[in-house]
């Protein structure tokens, strides 16, 4: 099995269109089976035994084995606040500034396999719309590598000091904005924050995705009778509240929200933007699955106040929820991919004929360890190849006579 996939400048994808077509040959799939995959016109066109299908003038790169996977989604991102731990202050905030964050940030997420993602970003308070008209341009400028949809995510919006935050909500959403958000549990009202966002999102037909702790049992009851129903639907995150309540009061709620069809954004590798306490716990996600919840994982924070050390990896996401959550391979991996993808209005990914060409491949040949030790990865969009990862790992010269990776050259002295 090769150590990395075929230089970058050699695949297609890397330059331009793939108006040819792809064809990946030696791809192991999760059953086991090792494969060629031919892909045209953004989607997975066969299927086929090693060597039965003819590439037809499609460009060929060899897995040579590596794990062929439905690509992840990012379902929680902050792409305003990302890349911002070092930063002395208030980050900078200008349009240029935001700009390049988010384009950074979205391009970490997508090398790591995130071919879609969820951008939650500010509106509001002194800078208005200016970070949301940012991020709209990063997605614009990153159509054709990665899907980007923006939620707008106010502070406050009762009462009299809710109205501006009221006015630039409706606002964001004629800009450009695909989904409604934010904090309930910040605004002096939070229930009158929830009705004043499921209106506006119910006016336009958007999605709903809120932070919150969810540690008021009353308060997720009332959410769950208001927003059951509501469609494209609603969405929750990060709901580490819910593991410090009792375990039959966090049930009840957890059945409430799975009757209301409401899902949830664990974010394993910790709080995100200040919603919950340092320290919190994460989402439970096995009561949350057993009640019946639509549970998907995200990344939340990266490299910003919350999480200074935030990679934004779904793969990291998923081994935290196998590793930590009890979770297998598998379901651990859905909640990055096929979960994800659901909640983010999405059509489903199959390593099969006729579905999107949405694919990752990452070296080793079984799922539990492509979420241990996932360093090389191929990513796949619109049936092109879009990024690429690899690592090298070399060792010195062993007193044993060990057959091990040598290092190809030694470093230059310095005096």
């Amino acid at each position: 099995m090769p150590d990395s996939p075929p230089p970058f400048s050699r695949l297609p994808g890397g330059s331009g269109g793939s108006g040819a077509g792809l064809l990946l040959s030696g791809a192991r799939l999760s059953d086991g089976r090792t494969v060629d995959v031919r892909l045209a016109r953004g989607r997975i066109e066969a299927v086929g035994t090693v060597g039965s299908l003819a590439a037809g003038g499609a460009h060929t790169v060899d897995l040579g084995g590596w794990l062929l996977l439905p690509a992840p989604a990012e379902p929680h991102a902050h792409a305003d606040t990302a890349l911002t731990a070092l930063t002395a202050g208030p980050p900078e905030d200008s349009p240029r500034a935001v700009r390049s964050r988010a384009t950074e940030a979205a391009l970490l997420q997508l090398g790591h396999g995130a071919t879609a993602q969820r951008a939650h970003v500010r509106v509001g308070d002194v800078q208005g719309l200016t970070a949301l008209e940012a991020v709209l341009q990063t997605r614009t400028a990153l159509h054709g590598l990665a899907e980007l949809s923006v939620v707008a995510v106010p502070r406050l919006l009762t009462g009299v000091a809710g109205a501006e935050g009221r006015a630039q909500l409706r606002d964001a959403v004629k800009m450009g904005a695909a989904v409604v958000g934010g904090c309930p549990d910040l605004d002096p009202d939070p229930t009158g924050y929830t009705e004043t966002l499921l209106a506006v999102a119910a006016e336009h037909g958007c999605p709903v995705d809120l932070h919150t702790a969810a540690d008021d049992p009353v308060r997720l009851a009332r959410l769950a009778a208001m927003a059951g129903g509501l469609r494209p639907g609603v969405t929750l995150g990060p709901c580490g509240g819910l593991a410090r309540l009792p375990d039959k009061v966090a049930g009840r709620a957890a059945e409430s929200l799975a009757a209301a069809g409401i899902a949830v954004v664990a974010l394993p590798q910790g709080d995100c933007c200040g919603t919950e306490r340092r320290g919190a716990t994460s989402a439970p996600v096995r009561l949350l699955r057993a009640a019946g919840v639509a549970v998907a994982a995200g990344s939340g924070a990266l490299r910003d106040q919350a999480n200074p050390v935030g990679r934004g990896d779904p793969l990291e996401a998923a081994y935290l929820l196998a590793s930590q959550h009890g979770l297998r391979p598998g379901e651990a991996y859905a909640a990055i991919s096929a979960t994800a993808r659901a909640l983010l209005g999405l059509p489903e990914v199959r390593v099969e004929a006729g579905f999107p060409a949405e694919l990752l491949a990452v070296r080793g040949d079984q799922l539990s360890g492509a979420l241990s030790l996932a360093y090389g990865r191929l990513v796949v969009h619109r049936g092109r190849v879009v990024a690429r990862t690899s690592a090298v790992r070399e060792y010195c010269d062993s007193a044993a006579g060990l057959d091990l990776p040598r290092q190809s050259r030694a470093p230059r002295r310095t005096r």
